[in-house]
């Protein structure tokens, strides 16, 4: 079994969700949208994978807002129109953060500017902890989607749906695959000034991470399984 993940930008690798996925005997391939040296001006032409040589794709998060057509309108598109291929060939698709976005635009959503950033760790209230562990879970994202009209929202707090199931797809607006060696790339990649712009400081948030990423690899684990096993 073939597994894609679309990694948008270099700083951002699937971590513990390609590990639980390999343990599950998935092969898994990377595809990098965004180079790092193109990281400033990320309008790259796209050259995606054919998704049907998969059977799972996992988009992952970026730091574009996936409205911004101006930066990065030459591969958003592309991409949506990828993953509506996969629902039509009823491949599973786990959309993390903006490929959670990603996959509400895909399939009748929208995605519009949250009334307040979420970054850190934070509780969500699950419908199904089953599938989806009420965390805590990482977040860090300005933006939050409309869900799509036949889709189900499993979680959700007081500043975005957090997750929603729409046939084989599964959205989830945090980040259950980040790191402390992640979150070490986010923040010297720009992310140390826009934490502290929304009033977070760095090094708390390492500290919190450092802490929590034992019990967040096993949630991270459970929540691929459940993926694979339900959805």
């Amino acid at each position: 079994m073939r597994a894609l993940v679309i990694q948008h930008d270099h700083v951002s690798p699937p971590g513990p969700i390609a590990e639980r996925l390999e343990e599950r005997l998935y092969d898994v391939v990377c595809h990098e949208v965004v180079p790092e040296a193109r990281f400033a001006s990320p309008g790259v032409e796209p050259a995606f994978p054919e998704v049907t040589d998969f059977d799972l794709v996992i988009p992952m998060g970026a730091p574009w807002a996936a409205y911004d057509t101006d930066r990065i309108g030459s591969w958003v598109g592309p991409e949506v129109e990828l993953l509506q291929r996969a629902d039509a060939a009823e491949i599973p698709v786990l959309g993390i953060c903006f490929g959670g976005q990603l996959l509400a635009m895909a399939h009748g959503g929208g995605v519009a500017r949250s009334p307040y950033p979420e970054i850190g760790w934070v509780q969500v209230d699950s419908d199904d902890h089953s599938l989806v562990p009420p965390g805590p879970w990482f977040q860090w994202h300005y933006d939050r989607w409309s869900l799509p009209p036949d889709a189900r929202e499993v979680a959700r707090n007081g500043a975005a749906s957090q997750a929603f199931v729409l046939r084989r797809n599964l959205a989830v607006q945090f980040h259950p695959e980040l790191t402390t060696a992640m979150l070490h790339g986010w923040l010297g990649n720009g992310g140390a000034h826009d934490a502290r712009s929304a009033g977070r400081d760095p090094d708390e948030l390492l500290g919190q991470t450092r802490g929590e990423e034992p019990a967040a690899r096993a949630r991270a684990a459970a929540l691929v399984d459940a993926f694979l096993d339900t959805v």
